[in-house]
């Protein structure tokens, strides 16, 4: 059995790296220079493997796009089955706080090299530089066209990733699969014209944000930067969002809440009641809710407080707009700011020609699909690579069969 991987990325590595286990031949062809980059620059150069969420329908819920799909999926390969791989290939990984999973070594170098060895040690033969132009199905083999040379497999698994223009899912079109057009997803909102980006570097714990005119809201740190808000916060909404935020070319208004917990209600009695303490107390000079002095600053400036006034004369009319600015500070979105590198896109082969059972075609006998190339897209957080784990472990064991 000869199969073809196509991209050496982490679903292309595992799941050649499993279809060799099992016996196969196996080429991985990837067209550039360099494998397994998206695995070296992720989480800062840390990787974040995945994600201490042990149960399946939790896990889930992490995917704005392919959870159902991956619910049957996850049935085979789990996080415990990621956990236990990469700690059997001797890389030991870590929880933080947030759930994020990382080698204890704090460098993705780790988890290169051990995907790497699993695949020396079985036999994966990776050619760079060689990109795929065509694929076509000839009887019971498969020809594959590259810049290089043709080459004939007995089977083929698509791992080739997401691409931001569905031109380059075209080899992939000529098979017979439909493609879910790609839009990206995981992005910073721009405020270009919004003072709030004087406070970059400014960053809370625990904040809520929301999409006026849409339910979706997202809760987690938010950042403030040059360039207007990113965060975990942001990053979710955006990739639950993305639909919705590329029909309105990317503008819109969100309504930031610096503390999720929050009701209106005891905001203002908890201010009312710190001015009847504390009357002579100027307002600016007193940053309150452990919110940054520079943040609390500027809520008052935008609720048109001066830095001289103390809270017995704060008039209504201001006392009104500070607890609005506390509990839906609004900005106005207008553009996005993607990582270039670690792109992440809503979009791919569709699901419905796609058998979740195996990651096998179900229009094209031999052919299986495996990461991010197929619409399945996570959150930050470790998701994206977990469904690469697990999607290409299936392509790989079925693959080979």
């Amino acid at each position: 059995m000869k199969i073809g991987v196509i991209g050496a990325g982490a679903a292309g590595y595992f799941s050649a790296i499993h279809a060799a286990l099992a016996g196969a031949e196996v080429f991985i062809l990837e067209k550039t220079s360099k494998p397994l980059a998206k695995v070296k620059i992720s989480g800062g150069g840390r990787c974040n493997v995945t994600h201490a969420a042990f149960e399946n329908s939790n896990l889930v819920k992490n995917y704005p796009r392919g959870e159902k799909f991956l619910k049957r999926v996850f049935k085979y390969f789990s996080v415990k089955d990621t956990i236990d791989w990469f700690e059997g290939r001797g890389v030991s990984l870590k929880v933080e706080r947030d759930g994020r999973m990382f080698p204890v070594s704090d460098d993705s170098q780790s988890i290169i090299d051990a995907l790497q060895i699993a695949a020396y040690e079985f036999g994966v033969k990776v050619l760079l530089n060689h990109g795929v132009e065509k694929i076509q199905k000839k009887g019971d083999y498969f020809e594959v066209l590259t810049k290089e040379k043709p080459f004939q497999f007995d089977r083929i698994i698509i791992c080739s990733g997401g691409a931001p223009k569905a031109e380059s899912f075209g080899f992939i079109k000529d098979l017979g699969h439909s493609i879910v057009d790609p839009i990206p997803s995981l992005f910073t909102f721009n405020t270009p014209q919004e003072p709030i980006r004087k406070l970059m570097g400014i960053a809370v714990p625990d904040a809520l944000v929301r999409l006026e005119g849409t339910k979706l809201a997202y809760k987690g740190p938010v950042l403030i930067t040059h360039w207007g808000l990113s965060g975990p916060a942001v990053l979710k909404l955006s990739a639950f969002g993305a639909k919705w935020l590329y029909d309105q070319k990317y503008e819109a208004k969100a309504h930031v809440r610096w503390n999720q917990h929050w009701t209106e209600d005891q905001l203002i009695r908890d201010l009312q009641k710190f001015r009847n303490d504390h009357p002579k107390k100027k307002i600016t000079g007193s940053p309150l809710f452990s919110l940054p002095a520079r943040l609390w600053l500027h809520l008052c400036e935008q609720a048109e407080i001066s830095t001289e006034t103390v809270w017995q004369n704060l008039p209504k009319k201001q006392f009104h707009k500070l607890v609005q600015n506390l509990f839906s500070y609004i900005v106005a979105v207008k553009g996005k700011t993607t990582f270039k590198e670690e792109f992440v896109t809503a979009g791919g082969v569709n699901l419905d020609g796609v058998n979740s059972e195996t990651m096998e075609s179900k229009l094209v006998k031999g052919l299986f699909f495996a990461g991010e190339v197929l619409d399945i897209d996570g959150i930050t957080g470790g998701f994206n690579f977990q469904a690469a784990w697990s999607t290409g472990y299936l392509a790989g064991i079925n693959a080979s069969e």
